[in-house]
């Protein structure tokens, strides 16, 4: 017997958790449109607009040309272009590492990650708000997982200590966590894994391009060594385009072709995207102006948030999130932004914790001091009505 679809539908509606999809009618910009009309854009990931960028449009054009449209097989049989080389080695270099591998997208690269890293006989330690795809990689990894509190080194130390008899670990842990906006404590995390022989993993997806002097993500913000951890990362962010990537040792590469099941199984990235990519990571290096604009277009939104009396996370990057508790407070909030001519969705459970809804705001560097002037005076009168502030 099939469950019953329409009433657990009707059942998310009345807790103010039903997600819908809205179309947009325009390119990943700092506006879109939506049923006709433009709304300011809030809600992208793509941080240095190099979703649009003329150089990536042009290299995805030009491999298009050359190379087709598809791979038309996996990696390991036929699917390995000359396009798919050249990003790994541009990612290699890009983030200071031996070798680098690329993954259909971010959720497949942590599938095929840890359960690769790790076995049943191993133990994992994640922090609580890892994403999605690392819990899903965790379980998937058939070890034993435990979860240590919010960035919480001493949390972390206590689960370690009673690990018990020696076996593999692996400390879990994002570099910017995509719905708070804050930072792993990457130093601490590390002296703590040498002390007690763990591997550190840290997903980068929304540090890479936004982090460090030259972008090359929270690793460099830290001033940790590249080759002391193991990274991964998404290309669908600041680098604009889509996908997943491994930073790393060369031996880490080669074991991951052969091991890696969402690797292994699947059909190559398209080649322009890869190509895309590689042009990306180039404009990243040579545009820093790009990153400059981010952080001050997100300094500046911050400022105005703060003083106008919003809650907002211990955020330390261009993602802001409003927190509001209630989901159908987040719901209306982000509706009446709406029909203000704002797009910023709601995030509520089980995306965040229980009484933690919020509206999340991201940054682009292409924002116009006018645009966020419009968002700042818009969230002012909203959350004035709604008794947010």
């Amino acid at each position: 017997m099939l469950r019953d679809f329409e009433q657990e539908i009707k059942d998310l509606d009345t807790r103010h958790l039903r997600r819908q999809l809205r179309i947009a009618e325009s390119p990943s910009e700092t506006t879109m449109i939506i049923k006709g009309r433009r709304f300011i854009a809030m809600a992208s990931n793509n941080y240095l607009g190099l979703a649009n960028h003329p150089a990536v449009n042009r290299a995805a054009i030009n491999a298009i040309e050359q190379w087709g449209v598809g791979a038309g097989a996996a990696r390991l049989i036929a699917g390995t272009m000359t396009p798919h080389h050249q990003l790994e080695q541009n990612l290699a270099r890009f983030k200071q590492v031996e070798a680098a591998l690329t993954f259909g997208t971010g959720y497949t690269t942590n599938l095929g990650l840890i359960p690769a890293l790790i076995d049943r006989d191993g133990l994992i330690l994640a922090d609580r708000y890892c994403h999605a795809s690392l819990i899903e990689a965790c379980r998937l990894a058939k070890a034993t997982l435990r979860v240590f509190h919010h960035n919480d080194v001493e949390h972390l130390e206590t689960l370690l200590k009673k690990r018990g008899t020696p076996r593999p670990v692996l400390v879990v842990t994002e570099g910017v966590f995509s719905m708070d906006g804050d930072l792993a404590p990457l130093p601490d995390l590390l002296t703590l894994c040498r002390q007690h022989e763990a591997t550190l993993v840290i997903d980068d997806a929304h540090g890479t391009g936004v982090m460090g002097k030259n972008g090359r993500g929270t690793i460099e913000h830290f001033g940790v060594n590249p080759q002391d951890v193991i990274q991964m990362g998404t290309l669908s962010k600041a680098i604009g385009t889509s996908g997943g990537y491994l930073a790393g040792t060369a031996s880490l590469k080669e074991y991951l072709i052969n091991t890696a099941k969402a690797f292994i199984y699947t059909t190559a990235q398209p080649p322009a995207i890869a190509a895309a990519a590689s042009a990306a990571i180039r404009v990243i290096q040579h545009e820093p102006a790009r990153r400059e604009r981010l952080w001050h277009n997100r300094n500046a939104l911050h400022t105005a948030l703060t003083d106008m009396g919003f809650h907002l996370t211990n955020t330390q990057s261009p993602i802001l999130p409003i927190i509001v508790k209630s989901p159908e407070r987040a719901v209306e909030m982000s509706q009446v932004l709406y029909e203000a001519g704002i797009y910023v969705p709601a995030i509520r459970p089980p995306t965040v914790p229980k009484g933690s809804s919020r509206l999340r705001l991201t940054v682009s560097s292409e924002h116009t001091e006018e645009q966020l002037e419009n968002v700042v005076q818009e969230l002012r009168k909203a959350g004035t009505a709604l008794r947010v502030i």
